[in-house]
């Protein structure tokens, strides 16, 4: 009778036709879908990121303000990561990442929606072109400008329209419901592919998931560059009347036409989650018949494996529960160690990667549209090679997760040897007079904080509010046609063809040319192209060294934990992560940038607006020098964190590891706690009987 039970058991783990397919629709459906969830994810991330900017120009507002904006993302995860991850591993899982998808959408619209309640943007005081060469900005003796500020008749113009700058705060709004909606993805999607893929198989789906995602920021940073070339109010203004490039300060690309797309396609990617089971029919029914099969296993494994599939029903769903399994994780000193040690290591991600369009710009003279698509088409198909290659590395030569610490210590090594070369890399100050040098173009100056005015440009009653570089042929940009001392301005419908005559500034800078003159725009920086372009070659090694490791930080740390807390772990990971790195790291590297800024622009109603040139120096050393004080700690905690593993697992060696002294996906065994218990989940106090 059991020999006929036994026989019958082995011909039904043998898969038919349609089990096939119905294995097609489950579990590896649910990773196409969540594939494509993570794409839409990471193009919304990279939009924000690449749009900071701009932002900043259209709402001028600074780059502490534009951090806070991109942090709005990280608080809305605040707000339900926790819950997400702990009660969601309880309830239907797909489900859950089809509405936090669709959510996601929903908030990038919003994102995009305050576009379409402000008026046209406004760059300058002067609309026409043609009414340059009778205006303040060219150098009349009998103009009664005030010298340091803004004309009181400017300020009062249009102040109550420009109070709609305020409606950044909607943007904000789009961005914290944008995190609410991600929320659910990472860890609900995460755990559901570690508990029902084949064994061994976690590592590499993985690797798959994140080599896929990196689609994602491709698309993203090609959207971003193509309409970083569009003028913000494409369609609605005639294009030939605009008189500034991409290069300029005050340009302001077509940011909202990225979040539109975006927030469509996420939409688009919650469909599928709705028709997927809480559990793959086939993966349960594998596990089942697996543990048939095996007669050496213990009722107690046979136990454990039905729960495993079964936990989302029978553990119930309270706060005794929740308080527990927080008290567990809590009491792991790996697990905080590594929390830890990557909140350093992220938060230097975050902070560069936030601003890192702006650090190229200012940097390297490069435009929004330039820098979105060099470090996007260039540097995004490096990372997805090097995530795969990590997934792959692990799984091929079974590390052990002491061997698994030691890759990433090694990645994150290569990674800051690469970003310390950055630092030779630097431009000088480009030569702006009136910020780094005198007026007359002859010397330079201590500091960019009210220069005083030279005898070329000391009759031209300049108002020094007004911003309207130009670059003249002595290589010297000046902020305004009026402080270089020029006369005359002549051009046809083109405005970028309009320049200026008889500069006396430009004159009586050393400049032997007879033909004093100047045309619209900064001078460009030819003298740092070198730089740049071992600037990238460099970011792509260090973009690929980086990924290598991503993979193996996921698996350290939900490996460092009892797999029936593997959701939790993730989301209270996450809940430090994005409090004290995805929040406040953006606002820290905002306001430390914005202390190199020399000139800053003045809003309708005569309050600070957007940066319109940094100190190009000070702003990349204190850029790559906050990267390299966040990350430096990180490594010594490296060290520390493999010598506590270490200890820890050559002493449990022989219950911690397989027979092999190998880890594979399931190595380190699911009924075994930190403490060599075995644990009996049951949604309250853990039950711990010692082995």
């Amino acid at each position: 009778m059991e020999q006929t039970q036994h026989s019958s058991k082995t011909a039904e783990a043998q898969p038919s036709g349609p089990e096939k397919t119905r294995h097609c629709d489950g579990s590896k459906v649910f990773l196409a879908a969540l594939s494509f969830s993570y794409i839409c994810k990471a193009l919304a991330g990279v939009i924000m990121k690449s749009s900071i900017t701009q932002i900043e120009r259209r709402f001028d507002i600074s780059s502490s303000t534009s951090g806070l904006i991109d942090g709005g993302f990280e608080i809305g995860n605040l707000f339900v990561i926790i819950f997400v991850s702990y009660f969601g591993s309880k309830l239907h899982r797909p489900k859950l990442i089809g509405i936090g998808c669709f959510i996601m959408g929903l908030g990038s619209i919003l994102t995009a929606m305050p576009h379409f309640f402000m008026g046209y943007y406004r760059y300058s005081s002067e609309d026409d072109i043609n009414s340059l060469s009778n205006s303040t900005l060219i150098c009349l003796a009998n103009q009664t400008t005030s010298l340091t500020g803004t004309s009181p008749e400017i300020v009062g113009k249009g102040c109550e329209k420009g109070s709609k700058s305020h409606m950044w705060i909607y943007v904000l709004m789009g961005n914290m419901l944008r995190g609410i909606g991600e929320t659910p993805i990472v860890p609900l999607g995460i755990s559901y592919i570690d508990d029902f893929a084949k064994e061994g198989h976690s590592s590499v789906y993985l690797g798959i998931l994140n080599t896929v995602a990196m689609i994602g920021p491709i698309i993203g940073f090609i959207m971003s560059s193509v309409f970083a070339r569009m003028y913000v109010d494409i369609g609605f203004v005639d294009l030939r009347s605009i008189r500034i490039t991409p290069k300029d300060a005050r340009w302001v690309g077509a940011w909202w036409l990225s979040f539109l797309v975006s927030g469509l396609l996420s939409i688009i990617s919650s469909i599928p989650f709705f028709f997927l089971p809480q559990i793959p029919k086939t993966t349960q029914k594998e596990r089942k018949n697996s543990a048939s099969l095996n007669a050496f296993k213990t009722d107690e494994e046979k136990n454990h494996m039905t729960n495993l599939t079964n936990q989302e029903k029978k553990a119930p769903v309270n706060m005794t529960g929740f308080l527990w399994s927080l008290k567990s994780i809590l009491t792991n000193h790996l697990y905080v160690m590594f929390v830890a040690l990557t909140l350093l290591q992220i938060s230097s991600f975050i902070g560069s990667f936030t601003y890192i369009f702006k650090f190229v710009e200012q940097q390297f003279g490069q435009s929004a549209s330039e820098a979105n698509f060099a470090l996007g088409v260039i540097t995004l198909p490096t990372m997805a090679t090097g995530m795969f290659l990590g997934g792959y590395i692990i799984k091929k030569f079974k590390l052990t997760l002491v061997g698994i610490a030691k890759f990433a210590f090694f990645t994150s090594s290569v990674a800051y040897a690469f970003h310390l070369v950055n630092f030779s890399l630097l431009c000088e100050n480009k030569p702006f007079a009136g910020l780094t040098l005198t007026y007359d173009g002859m010397n330079s100056v201590d500091s960019h904080i009210d220069v005083p005015l030279s005898y070329c440009n000391s009759n031209c009653s300049c108002d020094k509010n007004q911003w309207e570089p130009i670059c003249g042929k002595n290589g010297v940009t000046y902020i305004s046609p009026c402080l270089a001392g020029c006369k005359y301005s002549s051009g046809d419908k083109n405005p970028n063809n309009t320049v200026f005559y008889d500069c006396s500034c430009i004159r009586d800078s050393g400049f032997q040319n007879s033909n004093h003159s100047a045309h619209l725009g900064e001078c460009p920086r030819d003298k740092c192209k070198t730089n740049y372009y071992f600037y990238i070659g460099f970011q792509v090694f260090h973009s690929f060294s980086v990924a290598m490791g991503s993979t193996s930080l996921i698996l350290i740390l939900i490996k460092t934990v009892q797999p029936e807390l593997k959701s939790l772990a993730m989301g209270f990971h996450s809940l430090v992560i994005r409090a004290l790195g995805g929040i406040l790291a953006p606002i820290y590297f905002g306001a430390l940038i914005d202390k190199t800024c020399m000139k800053w622009s003045v809003t309708s109603c005569g309050v600070r607006g957007a940066c319109r040139a940094y100190n190009s120096k000070l702003f990349g050393t204190t850029y790559l020098g906050l990267v390299t004080s966040l990350k430096a700690p990180a490594l010594i905690l490296y060290v520390v964190f493999i010598y506590a593993m270490k200890k820890k697992y050559e002493r449990n060696d022989s219950k911690t590891l397989g027979n092999d002294g190998k880890i594979t996906d399931e190595a380190i065994p699911e009924s075994l706690n930190k403490n060599g218990y075995h644990s009996v989940p049951s949604g309250g106090p853990y039950t711990e009987t010692p082995l």
